[in-house]
């Protein structure tokens, strides 16, 4: 392993940032504090070490000892089954998640300890503590059973984040429903696609939904998606055909606007659940017993439901927060995720909520109604664990560092990136000013499919490098190999795969194995793909590219979209970059750069050549882009995710066509496209 050093490399002779080979063998390594080591979890390289020989040696013998950790109604008779590329994690074991989340805290200290602090984007706030949330989820669980819900049938969830949202989830979960929460930003046809697939018997939605102080309308893209009539509005005729199985509405009054409530199909949550009794005990349920089905984002064609199951998954979560986050019973944690999202199920909710920790919850956009409202949380809240995505993250450093020193933030601990590869820049912004140098930055790597963290530093333990997800978790074996399935050399560029399974894994797509297998486990048969490029650097630290549909062949040669990115964001008057590409007749594709520039930057031609010769200047001429346009915003969804499919519409053809439905600001869009034609 890696000494520890917080030197920082030397510039290149031309004074830019370093090339993208100086940054896989990047010289800023900062190891953990004495003072955080000494009281972290794992305190040690050498701790980290022997636990993780432990969890690949004989990882049944490891996860069982794990596992004792969480309540369980009956113990397993076996640790692991697999059949690949089907497991199956703790057989013949009785367990309940929400019973895990809540139930166990009440005979402890944590019964009267917040469980979730909310705010509103109006400024709103809500304390649940365990006991107010157990309360209230066993009231919810009841209302479920009284409109015919029963173990085993699907849920869909519509909503904002609102503490409802949590309840609905939890209490699926306690009577055994399998629930699917719906990204509050889907349209009525993205709705019913994904119902109709889950053939969900009833959907928990809201009158409506606060974002950037206007009102999204949730229950009338609920009453599209349920119509089996054509239906006009705003001048087009709005696709229908219904969703069969729905037999209830359950909808949460959040806004008071005026509604259409459908008699016999509507019900108002309030007038249900005042009368419901708080006496609901959790279902026992199998080790593998279906906890939720997410559907992936940003697909075309038929819905890809994820599928993940009650003990493995629930494990994952509760020991990646317990380890990764280093969470303690003093902690007051944010992730600023979307519970739409994966990401919100599993640290906003199933792993933070099983360690007993304080989570905050927030409902609205990360800049209103000014640019400083995550600082101003973060010092109102005493918060002391913040996660959050590189996009949001490169939109602050764009916005000024003004907004977050204007704010005691003093209570942070411990910060974390997840949703896509952290450029070095942005991880030392991070580091710098939001941390105050004073804070590990743990950079998680893991995906829909994985529920919970596979690769990411171990803070009391592992020394960091900005942009690097460094090692893997407990269990998890990953490796980098090339197309015919060889190891790759010390930062060679190839496809990362893991090679055994965990307990968090996927356990399909639902209602098509074939599916499932075709797409994780056909390119290397019975090994994890998991579709993203990689390096591994003479450290053996990880470093992701991004999705390999983002690995981009120019004459021969492969680069990496997230290199160029980086080597972009690196000149000094980049705020933020998206890299995509387009045919070319002669070079296979072409490099298209959309970029957004820092204030005081002029977007003129000689700024761009200056790009890209800074880019040919860190990763070679080859990388050069061919074209760079100048934007205000990069089109996002509402998690932070830029919307790399649409940039390379617009490069493509100079037009959109792919759904938009999560897209967080439509004017981007309609610039990007005047754009096009000026």
């Amino acid at each position: 392993m890696p000494k520890s050093s917080n030197k920082t490399p030397k510039p290149s002779q031309n004074g830019q940032s370093p090339s993208i080979e100086s940054i896989l063998a990047e010289k800023r390594l900062f190891k953990p504090s004495k003072k955080f080591s000494e009281q972290a979890r794992i305190s040690s390289m050498a701790q980290y070490e022997k636990m993780y020989r432990a969890s690949i040696k004989d990882p049944e013998k490891f996860f069982a000892k794990q596992a004792e950790e969480l309540a369980w109604f009956k113990k397993w008779r076996k640790v692991v089954e697999w059949k690949a590329p089907f497991a199956k994690w703790f057989i013949g074991g009785k367990i309940n998640a929400a019973y895990n989340c809540l139930d166990r805290h009440l005979s402890t200290p944590r019964k009267n300890k917040a469980a979730i602090i909310w705010e509103g984007e109006n400024f709103e706030q809500r304390v649940l503590t365990y006991a107010q949330l157990h309360r209230e989820v066993s009231r919810a669980a009841n209302v479920l059973k009284s409109l015919g819900v029963k173990t085993g049938d699907r849920v869909a969830i519509y909503m904002g984040m609102t503490p409802e949202l949590a309840i609905a989830v939890l209490a699926c979960a306690r009577i055994g429903a399998t629930h699917s929460v719906i990204f509050g930003g889907f349209s009525a046809e993205a709705i019913r696609d994904r119902v109709n697939d889950a053939e969900a018997k009833l959907i928990i939605t809201s009158d409506g939904a606060y974002r950037r102080g206007t009102i999204v309308d949730l229950k009338r893209n609920v009453d599209l998606a349920l119509r089996t009539e054509a239906m006009m509005i705003d001048g087009k005729s709005q696709p229908y055909g219904g969703c069969p199985t729905i037999e209830k509405v359950l909808v949460v009054k959040r806004t008071g606007q005026d509604i259409d409530m459908f008699p016999g199909r509507d019900i108002w949550w309030h007038e249900a659940i005042k009368d419901a009794s708080h006496d609901c005990p959790a279902a026992e349920l199998d080790s593998e017993h279906p906890l939720y089905i997410l559907y992936t984002s940003g697909t075309t064609g038929k819905p890809k439901g994820i599928v993940h199951t009650t003990a493995g998954y629930l494990l994952g979560t509760y020991l990646t927060t317990k380890y990764v986050f280093d969470i303690r019973d003093e902690d007051v944690y944010w992730c600023t995720a979307d519970v739409g999202w994966v990401t919100g199920h599993s640290y906003i909710l199933y792993g933070p909520l099983s360690n007993g920790a304080t989570v905050v919850m927030y409902e609205g956009a990360p800049t209103y109604p000014a640019p400083d409202r995550f600082w101003d949380i973060i010092e109102r809240h005493g918060v002391t664990v913040f996660y959050t995505a590189p996009t949001a993250i490169r939109a602050f450093i764009r916005a000024g560092n003004e907004h977050p020193n204007k704010h005691d933030m003093s209570s942070l601990r411990l910060l974390g990136s997840v949703g896509e590869p952290i450029n070095p820049e942005a991880w030392m912004w991070y580091h710098t000013v939001i941390g105050k140098g004073k804070c590990p930055i743990v950079d998680t790597w893991w995906q829909t499919e994985t529920g919970a963290i596979m690769i990411s530093p171990i803070p009391g333990a592992i020394p960091t490098k900005p942009g690097s997800a460094t090692l893997p978790f407990f269990g998890v074996e990953p490796e980098v190999v090339r197309k015919d399935g060889t190891p790759c050399k010390p930062n060679e560029g190839g496809y990362l795969v893991i090679k055994k399974p965990w307990p968090s894994m996927l356990r399909g797509i639902y209602k098509d194995p074939e599916r499932f297998e075709k797409q994780y486990f056909s390119e290397y048969p019975g090994i994890y793909f998991t579709g993203d490029g990689a390096r591994r650097d003479k450290n053996g630290y990880f470093w992701i590219m991004g999705r390999v549909d983002d690995v981009i062949n120019v004459s021969g040669h492969r680069l990496g979209t997230m290199e160029v990115e980086s080597a972009l964001v690196g000149h000094e008057a980049v705020a933020e970059a998206a890299v995509v590409g387009r045919p070319d007749e002669i070079k296979g594709s072409a490099l298209v750069a959309f970029v957004t520039l820092k204030q005081g930057w002029p977007p003129d031609e000689t700024l761009k050549e200056r790009l890209r010769g800074h880019v040919g200047s860190m990763i070679g001429p080859i990388a050069k882009p061919d074209d760079i346009r100048f934007t205000d915003a990069l089109p996002k969804t509402r998690s932070g995710k830029i919307m790399r499919r649409l940039l390379r519409e617009l490069a493509s053809t100079g037009a959109v066509a792919g759904d938009t439905t999560t897209l967080e600001d439509f004017s981007v869009l309609e610039k990007l496209r005047a754009g096009e034609e000026e």
